[in-house]
Order: C-alpha cells, then sequence, then structure tokens
C-alpha cells in the first residue's frame, strides 16, 4: 500500500498529505532534480522569450497566423518553466508545505494550464499547415488574423478552465472520492479526464501530421518532376515542405518527453505505484520541460524567417558592441586607465 498508507486511510486530505508525495529521499537525488529545472527552466525562458522577440519585432512574421500560433506556443513554454520550476522545485527540493491545498491546486493549475495550452498551440499550428497545404488556393481567406486571435483566445480559456477545475471542487477533498497516487488532492477520475484530453490533442496533431506528411510527399515528387519550372507555385510549395518536416519533428520531440509521464499516470490509475516508479515519475516530469527547451531551437534552425531575423540581431548587436568599443569615450577611459597604471 505505502503512500503513507494510503494517507492513512480516514486522513487522506490532512495537512500531513502533501509529504507522502515527497519521494526525493537522498540530497543527490534533490541536487539533480534542481540542476536540471534550473537549467532546462533557464533556458526555456530564454530561447522562448527569443522567439517570441523576433516575432513580434518583423512586421513579416507577426502578421501571419502560423507564426501567431507559434508565439502562443512559446508563450505557454515560459509560462511552463516559470510555474513549473518554482513549484517543482519548492515542493521536491526545500519540501515546503506550508502552503494550503488551494494555493498547492492553484499551483497544479498554472503548470496545467501552461502544458495544455502548448500542445493546444502545437494542434493549432498542425491545422494551420493542414489547411495550407491540402486548401492553399483558399488558406488566406479560411485564416485570416481575426480568426487565428478568436481561435487563441478559445483555446486558453478553454485550457485555464479545464486547469481549474481542482481548485473549483472537482478533487478528492471534496467529493471524498479516490485520490491520485501521483498529486495531491487530486481526484483519480479527473485525472483520468485530463489524460484523456492530452491523449486527444496528440491524436489529432498525429492525424494532421499524417496528412502534412503525405502532401509534402506529393509535393517533393511534383518538383523532382518539374525541376524546369521552379515559378513561385513551387517556391511556396518548398517552403510548406520545409516547415511540414519542421513541425514533424516538434512533434517528435514532443511525443519521446511526454511518453513516459503519460505511461505512468495511465498505470497509476490501473494499479498501485511504487515508491521507485514515482521517483521515475518525478524525473519524468522533467522532460515536458525539456520539450519547451527544444521547441524555440527546431524553429531557430528550420525557421527560414525567424533563423534570418536571429542573424540581423546578432549583426546588428555586433556593430553595436564595436561602436561602443571604437567610441572616443572608450579610448578615453583606455588612455585613462593606461596613465593610472
Amino acid at each position: 500500500m505505502d503512500i503513507c498508507e494510503m494517507y492513512e486511510n480516514a486522513s487522506k486530505c490532512s495537512a500531513n498529505t502533501m509529504e507522502c508525495f515527497m519521494v526525493l529521499s537522498t540530497q543527490a537525488q534533490k541536487i539533480s532534480i534542481a540542476t536540471l529545472c534550473g537549467l532546462f527552466g533557464t533556458l526555456c525562458m530564454f530561447e522562448n522569450s527569443l522567439v517570441l522577440y523576433l516575432i513580434f519585432s518583423s512586421p513579416g512574421t507577426r502578421r501571419k497566423p502560423s507564426y501567431l500560433f507559434i508565439s502562443s506556443l512559446a508563450l505557454a513554454d515560459i509560462l511552463a518553466s516559470i510555474i513549473f520550476v518554482c513549484s517543482f522545485v519548492n515542493f521536491h527540493v526545500f519540501n515546503e508545505t506550508r502552503f494550503s491545498k488551494e494555493m498547492f491546486l492553484l499551483q497544479l493549475g498554472g503548470v496545467n494550464t501552461s502544458f495544455s495550452a502548448s500542445l493546444s498551440s502545437l494542434l493549432l499550428t498542425a491545422l494551420d499547415r493542414y489547411i495550407s497545404i491540402s486548401r492553399p488556393s483558399e488558406y488566406k481567406l479560411l485564416m485570416t488574423r481575426k480568426r487565428a486571435w478568436i481561435v487563441l483566445g478559445l483555446l486558453w480559456m478553454t485550457c485555464v478552465t479545464i486547469a481549474s477545475l481542482p481548485l473549483l471542487g472537482w478533487n478528492c477533498c471534496t467529493l471524498n472520492s479516490t485520490c491520485s497516487e501521483l498529486f495531491p488532492f487530486v481526484d483519480d477520475n479527473y485525472l483520468s479526464s485530463w489524460i484523456c484530453f492530452v491523449m486527444v490533442l496528440l491524436g489529432c496533431i498525429i492525424y494532421a501530421y499524417a496528412h502534412v506528411l503525405w502532401r509534402a510527399h506529393q509535393h517533393v515528387a511534383y518538383m523532382e518532376k518539374n525541376q524546369v519550372q521552379m515559378g513561385k507555385q513551387n517556391t511556396r510549395m518548398r517552403m510548406d515542405v520545409m516547415l511540414a518536416k519542421t513541425l514533424v519533428m516538434v512533434l517528435t520531440v514532443l511525443v519521446l518527453c511526454w511518453s513516459p509521464v503519460l505511461i505512468l499516470m495511465i498505470y497509476s490509475i490501473f494499479a498501485s505505484l511504487s515508491n521507485h516508479l514515482r521517483k521515475v515519475f518525478a524525473f519524468c516530469s522533467t522532460l515536458c520541460l525539456l520539450n519547451s527547451m527544444v521547441n524555440p531551437i527546431i524553429y531557430a534552425l528550420r525557421s527560414k524567417e525567424l533563423y534570418s531575423s536571429l542573424r540581423m540581431l546578432l549583426s546588428r548587436f555586433r556593430r553595436q558592441l564595436k561602436a561602443s568599443e571604437d567610441s572616443p569615450e572608450a579610448d578615453s577611459t583606455h588612455k585613462s586607465s593606461i596613465i593610472e597604471t
């Protein structure tokens, strides 16, 4: 049984409940978790902030619905890195239990919102590519900036609503129901529903990408047969193929990073978890943060527009740095330091 003998049966929602979920028993495990969260979280914030800057600093990218969806993904990943790292390290490394049940569920809701919004933004990006490749002549009419903003608003509202349900009453304390073995106060039925929500998102993303890959393969075959006529249409096709491959890379990383966590969540619903498996789950949770860190790297490497904006930004930074070094103030400072020496 364990897990503090299933919260000591009758007192499963007492103040001591959270201590039963602090599974990191050695200092080495806590240092490892803190290091992974600190590294992934810092890089994730920096990279996704850079992506947002590159998108909104360029009129050409910030007007495109596809980049609005990528901006939503970057924003969700930034929030995930901040909320997840702070709450996760505070709980598992510093063993903080002074906050109330409501505060814990609020933090958990923030983590769920950001990760759900990240997955949902990937789905919108996949659907955007699906429409772009399957109905290219109607794409600009179907996918306008106004519609993109409306869809993004609905997306975030849905994610916030679903993540807030435990705080609003769908928890095992209020309902006196079966509690999850992975999260304090969380109802097993809610966890099952959230897993189904994530699986539906992943299923829709996979379906959209399967179609994108099939059409991309057709485009590649068409371009190979018509290499002489390399006009504007073929250039557009090549861009679609490039972006399709980029998004498939994102999906591959997504599945590899999320599969261990989802498998353990599903297993916890049907069977009791040992302390060892719950420690494995704690370490696997950092893979979700790794996914948020890797996404912008893929964009920078695969998106021609973002990569070009990044090169311009670095070039401008180098010119400013060189100008500051060659300025008269820098020369006088250098001379005065020599005289003082």
